[in-house]
């Protein structure tokens, strides 16, 4: 694997990578966000990356998701991120968990990191339980939908955010749930207002899901690296 990682083996140094190799990172939503935040993990030498999800690829999926392709629609999304990471890395280990997040996940692994990229609040927060249960530390996204505009982007904790509506009610369950604070990627772009079709199909547009993604990713890297703030 020297000659697939030697680009930021330079960059990152030997030690970083040491880091990268011997983590486990889950990314929960393997989407139009998530799929991104995968592929970066993989390319940069996680060792374990876990993925849930408990969809298929559609073809409506192929304008922004990483994983939908003509040859992929209809497979669980889990399946084909695992099959991916392993052809980019066949050194990482790779657990891919097909289910729904609520309130009653059962995951048997700790991860040293999480990645939340789900659409449902409810989702979101259950997560966020099972994190802090398990004193896991993570970052979650907020609205990429009906978004344009890739320079509004930006890391903050959650209590900081504003525009975003989503991050909005996010913070509210938070509070009502006695979460602690936690790093969230959003953006502070306000959503486009006729970017919906019939049946609250948001628009969306993969320069903006996959920079969320990409993002999302920075963050897990840099911490398990210890470049936060760096």
């Amino acid at each position: 694997m020297a000659n697939r990682l030697s680009r930021i083996t330079a960059l990152l140094g030997d030690d970083a990578m040491d880091k990268l190799r011997g983590a486990t990172v889950m990314v929960v939503g393997c989407g139009a966000v998530g799929s991104f935040a995968v592929e970066a993990l993989a390319r940069s030498g996680v060792g374990g990356i876990v993925v849930v999800d408990f969809d298929v690829v559609e073809e409506s999926n192929i304008n922004r998701q990483l994983f939908a392709l003509g040859s992929t629609i209809g497979m669980p999304k889990v399946d084909v991120a695992a099959s991916r990471i392993h052809d980019i890395n066949p050194d990482a280990k790779v657990i891919a968990i097909n289910a729904f997040v609520d309130d009653n996940i059962k995951i048997d692994i700790t991860p040293d990191f999480v990645i939340d990229a789900i659409d449902t609040v409810d989702s979101k927060i259950a997560l966020y339980k099972w994190c802090v249960a398990h004193n896991v530390p993570f970052v979650a996204s907020m609205g990429a939908a009906m978004k344009t505009d890739i320079s509004k982007i930006q890391v903050a904790k959650i209590s900081k955010t504003t525009v975003c509506p989503l991050a909005a009610r996010v913070r509210k369950m938070v509070r009502d749930a006695g979460l602690p604070d936690f790093p969230v990627v959003y953006s502070t772009e306000a959503p486009h207002k006729n970017a919906s079709a019939p049946g609250r199909v948001f628009g969306s547009i993969v320069t903006v899901t996959g920079s969320f993604g990409l993002r999302l990713a920075d963050v897990a890297i840099k911490h398990i690296c210890g470049l936060c703030g760096k």
